[in-house]
């Protein structure tokens, strides 16, 4: 709620222009991991919508895998991140 008194949605832009709030972002328990998703969890942490933290948390993702969506999200957009990380084998894969 705002000073005001008023109620405000809190959301952040999401890699399609859409409006994303905390009830948009991709389910914890998610089992494939499309490049939309990946974007979305990152501006969500970038937007402040939750922290680096709350984010490896609900989603169950290393340090590591998240600074990466979060670099190659920045460096080369949405289409670099349909090249992820395999959680079982530390290798990449095309997802």
């Amino acid at each position: 709620m705002g000073r005001d008194g008023r109620s405000y949605d809190v959301f952040v832009i999401g890699p399609s222009g859409e409006q994303l709030t905390r009830a948009d972002l991709p389910p914890p328990d998610l089992k494939r991991w499309v490049s939309r998703c990946k974007a979305e969890v990152v501006l969500a942490v970038q937007g402040g919508l939750m922290t680096i933290d709350e984010a490896r948390e609900r989603y169950r993702l290393s340090r590591e895998e998240f600074v990466s969506w979060q670099h190659r999200l920045m460096r080369d957009g949405i289409a670099v991140l349909k090249v992820g990380y395999s959680r079982t084998h530390g290798h990449t894969s095309r997802h």
